[in-house]
């Protein structure tokens, strides 16, 4: 692992370590802040906080944005943020050794038969020769940060491809936007990202995928809900009631985007409560098809695959990335939803 690695998770452990302690600032009340990216994957709460839901089940929300997924963890740990979909990282892990956070759901996942995300290179990475995973070893893989869910598909591509992970670059860029720039100005090789970025790209001439990540990571639990230990403890009626709200939303953006089972005015009101978060910066005449392409799904009920959250834990602590005391049991818990 490179110094770069171990410096960012340091700086992110000691602000963990400070914050995390007195949870002076954790909201208890039924006003309760949502962490979330500017992701397609991230609508189910955009499309509970338009349609109601939860003030339904009696929350008031307001929905805080993020450039990357670890800040958010280091946001619920504060108090700052008091719920988060995003995927797993090692200051997510971290947090939850010290008894700050819990993985209390799923979101995103890998489903067999319905598009996920895709490994996509450069094109000057392609006209050397990146055509598949089989060429990754020495390659420079864009991420957010180090301990990432991009830094985890990295790695794991290294892997399909035959390759050690350590035979790879990482390269840290903060935030998605700064990823897909760097690799449409060829400045790194490779990147694993969902479809909604993928594929526009692609169809632009930017990028050429060259694999899938469901083919190097069968039923990869790609994002997840998580809360503090604290309000768990406390105030355990409240994420109750957040996650059927989120699960509301769940179920109305799979049926929208993913089973497109509802009509086309629905599916309009769908895109237009997602476009007021995500892709801002393009027109609403042009918005649905980047917001509709290869929708993935959401898991229904919130339902958490806790072996993949499992597989991802182990790969942390091989990589180094976190320490290897920190067990499953400290990481999740499963008592809010069903989970396998």
């Amino acid at each position: 692992m490179s110094s770069l690695s171990r410096r960012s998770l340091a700086a992110l452990a000691l602000c963990a370590s400070v914050s995390a302690l007195p949870f002076a600032a954790q909201a208890q009340d039924d006003k309760v802040r949502v962490g979330l990216l500017s992701l397609v994957s991230h609508a189910p709460s955009i499309i509970a906080d338009e349609r109601g839901y939860f003030t339904d089940e009696g929350l008031e929300v307001e929905l805080i944005m993020f450039q990357a997924a670890q800040p958010m963890a280091v946001a619920i740990a504060a108090g700052d943020v008091d719920f988060g979909i995003t995927a797993i990282t090692g200051g997510l892990i971290s947090l939850s050794e010290k008894g700050a956070v819990k993985v209390i759901g799923g979101a995103l996942h890998e489903v067999p038969g319905i598009e996920g995300q895709k490994y996509i290179v450069s094109n000057a990475a392609h006209d050397a020769g990146l055509t598949d995973l089989s060429g990754a070893a020495g390659k420079r893989f864009g991420v957010t940060t180090p301990g990432s869910s991009f830094h985890y598909m990295a790695s794991k591509a290294a892997e399909c491809g035959g390759a050690d992970p350590s035979d790879i670059q990482v390269v840290p860029l903060n935030a998605v936007p700064a990823v897909a720039a760097a690799l449409t100005t060829n400045q790194i090789d490779a990147w694993g990202v969902v479809p909604n970025i993928a594929d526009p790209l692609v169809e632009a001439g930017n990028a050429v995928e060259i694999g899938r990540v469901a083919d190097c990571i069968p039923g990869y639990q790609v994002t997840t809900v998580f809360t503090s230990s604290r309000r768990i403890q406390d105030n355990p009626d409240s994420v109750r009631n957040f996650l059927a709200a989120f699960s509301k939303g769940v179920e109305d953006y799979n049926a929208a985007l993913v089973a497109r089972s509802t009509d086309d005015a629905d599916r309009a009101e769908v895109v237009a409560m997602i476009h007021k978060y995500v892709h801002t910066d393009t027109p609403a005449d042009e918005v649905a098809a980047r917001i509709e392409v290869g929708a993935m799904e959401i898991a229904p009920g919130a339902a958490l695959n806790v072996a993949s959250v499992e597989d991802q834990l182990n790969w942390f602590q091989s990589e180094g990335l976190v320490p290897e005391s920190i067990t499953t049991d400290m990481l999740v818990d499963s008592q809010f939803v069903e989970s396998n």
